[in-house]
């Protein structure tokens, strides 16, 4: 590579820069101008003012078992859903002078949450995204609205989050049990499959769950003709149900139903449900926790773009995304998209912007996703489906709705108890 001289004769590159070295050394004073380049001097400036955006992952975590090996979750469950949302973040916050950043804390299931979400907001995260009971995000709700921060519930299904309990600071991605259970129901109903009985387990998440499916019932013209209920003894389970019992137990457990369409499963505990299938004393489809599952995402959805995200989330983490991952990267998102419309990193405008009639957000859902202003809870579809494939996706042809086709999954604004008070 070669420099021109001022007589215009070509010195290599190499030299003239030894030059001012030479003259020193000679006894020379030289004054060397360094200018930077007007790209190196772009680039200082957006450095100076770069806006931090920190984001916190407080999640109450322990080992799950399951009945199946296959339906353990990973270690990473959700966090790893928060990391690709901070990165895509990143990718347009590079350019807009905003970096965002996830801290994440764990805390052990019914711990008190307090401490580790003071010691997150005292690092300066003033986006929290939750995957707590709800005993355990109520706890920090009301000090988070204290202090300036917005609370995302990635985790929690309870509807009483939504509802009789519900906060201003507190947005939810995560769907409720109601949500769920009316999806599965349309499907149900639109198949001409109206007559269910109903096992549920003997936990309250179970019971939880039941509510909702009973609710589900009454709401789209299902039947739920008889139930039971299955008691958790407290064994080992996979160790202590070989399949021999398990083929002779089932049937035997089941044969008392009377003549139905579907045999609903309502074990969020993981105490029997995965036993169900195919072990029904009538041969009858399976759904609810076991069988054909309503989720706020499935790992084989390819539509509406699906296949970039999940590449992406592959990509990053070596499996599928799942239910928690992509209510996280929603989540992260919605700040992100918030921060780059509003260009500020000021919960309150972001929060303000959140509420408005203007924010929506694309989440690979066939459609744009909004909050529902009296309890802000995330409208999304709920998709069913098996171990294998997507089987569909509700809301159903021919349940309307005056408003969105998505509120007729879960509590509707005339059905709900929440009395938001200013955030």
């Amino acid at each position: 590579m070669y420099a021109v001289d001022r007589m215009g004769s070509s010195v290599p590159y190499a030299l003239t820069l030894l030059i001012p070295v030479l003259l020193a050394a000679s006894g020379v004073s030289v004054a060397v101008a360094q200018e930077p380049s007007p790209a190196l001097a772009a680039k200082a400036a957006r450095a100076e003012q770069v806006s931090e955006i920190k984001l916190g992952y407080l999640r109450a975590y322990a080992p799950e078992l399951a009945l199946s090996v296959l339906d353990v979750p990973p270690r990473d469950e959700g966090v790893a859903g928060a990391k690709v949302g901070v990165g895509d973040n990143n990718t347009t916050g590079t350019f807009l002078g905003q970096k965002f950043t996830l801290d994440l804390s764990e805390i052990k299931p019914e711990a008190d949450a307090v401490p580790a979400f003071s010691a997150m907001v005292s690092k300066g995260a003033l986006y929290i995204l939750a995957d707590l009971s709800a005993t355990q995000l109520l706890s920090i709700a009301d000090i988070a609205r204290d202090k300036g921060v917005l609370i995302f519930n990635v985790g929690a299904t309870d509807d009483r989050l939504r509802e009789e309990e519900c906060r201003a600071n507190v947005f939810h991605t995560a769907p409720t049990r109601t949500m769920l259970a009316d999806g599965l129901a349309q499907y149900l109903v639109w198949k001409q499959w109206r007559r269910w009985v109903l096992v549920r387990g003997s936990h309250e998440p179970d019971r939880l769950f039941a509510d909702a499916l009973r609710r589900a019932s009454t709401r789209f013209g299902g039947e739920i003709i008889a139930e039971k209920e299955f008691t958790d003894t407290g064994t080992a389970r996979r160790t202590d149900t070989g399949v021999v019992q398990i083929q002779r137990q089932m049937p035997v457990f089941t044969q008392a139903f009377p003549d139905h369409d579907v045999l609903l499963v309502a074990d969020e505990s993981e105490v029997f449900g995965t036993y169900v299938p195919f072990r029904t004393w009538i041969p009858r489809p399976v759904a609810g926790t076991a069988g054909l599952i309503p989720s706020a995402w499935h790992p084989a959805s390819e539509q509406w773009g699906g296949t970039q995200i999940q590449n992406r989330f592959a990509k990053a983490n070596g499996r599928r995304m799942l239910s928690k991952d992509m209510a996280a990267w929603t989540a992260a998102r919605i700040i992100g998209e918030a921060a780059t419309r509003t260009q500020s990193a000021d919960p309150e405008t972001l929060a303000a912007y959140i509420r408005s009639d203007d924010f929506s957000i694309a989440a690979f859902k066939g459609q744009k996703l909004t909050f529902r202003k009296w309890n802000w809870q995330l409208r999304q579809p709920i998709f069913l489906g098996d171990g294998r494939s997507v089987v569909s996706t509700s809301p159903q042809e021919g349940f309307l709705h005056q408003f969105s086709e998505l509120d007729t999954l879960g509590v509707d604004q005339p059905e709900t108890k929440c009395a938001l008070t200013a955030p």
